[in-house]
């Protein structure tokens, strides 16, 4: 077994910045649970593994790795509370054919919604998710771990979503306050769902694309509905209506 290098804490502490990310087409999935889920299902992905002295594991034996104490890996970890094991590994690269239904996100900021959304994304059978440049970055530590390993199996692209979605000739359905009742409504497929911002919605140069405006009918007395949780409820009722 490896000592963790200088150098190799560099890269990993510099594995927290966004373009450093992109640079080095890698990224860290932080916690025994996850790492050992990428380990199980895409092991070829795992450029090495890091881990506190005395944490035994057949899998990540099977992988190139280096020990470190406690106190270093606190350091190197982006997590309040570091687990035992960290990984580095190779952004992910998929082959997957045009799904039914595209999830588009505008300008979604927190990653732990964006963990939440590729979760359901997951759940609900969606294959793809299509983001505006200003979305947060997929591969955010908090990102990969809201989203339970959701991220080896959900395909996030990053475009210019106004150039998309003026091109596009599937019906999009965006969800707005003032839309119709998205349990009286017609779901039609292939079809792009848009969801927007935390506090703004969806921005008003990409409201006039949107062919079918969809709500959720409110029956109690909540000021609003987080994104990750409203895009789960209408991921739900999309299901239930295409099954």
């Amino acid at each position: 077994m490896n000592i963790l290098s200088q150098n190799k804490i560099k890269q990993i502490r510099g594995l927290h910045q966004k373009k450093n990310r992109e640079e080095q087409g890698l990224f860290l999935v932080e916690g025994e649970k996850m790492v050992l889920e990428v380990l199980r299902n895409a092991p070829q992905l795992v450029r090495y593994c890091v881990l506190v002295e005395g944490f035994e594991n057949e899998l990540v034996k099977r992988t190139e790795n280096y020990v470190c104490s406690a106190e270093v890996l606190k350091k190197i970890s982006t997590l309040t509370t570091p687990n035992k094991l960290i990984a580095v590994v190779e952004k992910l690269t998929f082959f997957s054919e045009e799904p039914s239904l595209i999830l588009a996100l505008d300008s979604v900021q927190d990653p732990g919604n964006l963990g939440t959304i590729l979760r359901a994304a997951d759940w609900f059978g969606i294959k793809k998710i299509i983001c505006s440049k200003t979305t947060v970055d997929c591969y955010n530590t908090k990102v990969i771990q809201a989203s339970m390993g959701s991220f080896l199996r959900v395909e996030v692209v990053y475009l210019d979503l106004l150039d998309y979605l003026a091109k596009t000739n599937l019906p999009i359905y965006g969800a707005l306050l003032e839309g119709e009742n998205v349990y009286h409504s017609k779901l039609e497929t292939p079809g792009i769902l848009l969801m927007g911002n935390e506090g703004n919605g969806i921005s008003e140069e990409l409201k006039q694309f949107i062919s079918h405006p969809v709500t959720i009918p409110q029956f109690g007395s909540a000021e609003s509905l987080n994104v990750a949780v409203a895009t789960s409820i209408l991921l739900s009722e999309f299901a239930r209506r295409i099954n």
